[in-house]
């Protein structure tokens, strides 16, 4: 540790994210980034089990930077069962830090099965940032996309189809994107269609 940066009081972090004032608290979760994952993750997960959920949501993000097993195994029990979709959202997004491969299959799911727009926009673009991740799954979650009932998360779905169109161009799963962009120009939603024709543009 350099003397810019000393080793935080873990206990009275500890002390602070337990009181679940997010005033106190949220300093507390933020100085955790000077931790070991050791130490901080236990004060992480402590952070995710208070009420306000600007706490919580705050708590998953610190979890996506300090990865351990426990992390994972909280983040994955909040992505399915917390009550607030920015915490839902946040947890998504931790669990993508992980690597794609290993997230894949977990965010898929909660994809399919959380209706809320916030955390499907995170998984989204959450998945849409790992470089390694294969075209056939974007594919897959952007024609899940734009037939979602939001438009945001329509506007996610077409800008998704319209990178699929530039990297998979002259092959069949870019072809495949272009024939999905072309009815979203007569969507109902400007911003989809500013994304569908901005995708259709590739030659």
């Amino acid at each position: 540790m350099t003397e810019a940066s000393p080793q935080p009081d873990l206990g009275a972090l500890r002390d602070a994210i337990a009181s679940g004032d997010p005033v106190r608290a949220m300093p507390a979760l933020t100085q955790l980034r000077f931790c070991e994952a050791e130490d901080a993750v236990p004060l992480l997960v402590l952070g995710t089990e208070q009420k306000p959920f600007l706490v919580r949501s705050l708590s998953c993000s610190g979890l996506g930077y300090k990865r351990t097993e426990q992390g994972w195994d909280v983040l994955s029990r909040l992505l399915g069962s917390d009550e607030d979709p920015n915490v839902r959202a946040e947890a998504a997004n931790a669990l993508a830090s992980y690597g794609v491969e290993r997230s894949w299959p977990l965010l898929q799911a909660t994809f399919t099965a959380d209706g809320a727009w916030l955390v499907r926009c995170s998984i989204l673009s959450a998945l849409a940032e790992q470089p390694e991740i294969k075209l056939i799954w974007l594919l897959e979650l952007a024609q899940a996309a734009i037939t979602d009932g939001d438009g945001t998360v329509r506007v996610s779905g077409a800008e998704i189809l319209g990178r699929i169109v530039r990297d998979g161009i002259n092959k069949p799963i870019g072809a495949e994107a272009r024939a999905l962009l072309q009815p979203l120009q007569q969507d109902v939603d400007h911003r989809v269609v500013a994304a569908a024709l901005n995708g259709l543009q590739v030659s």
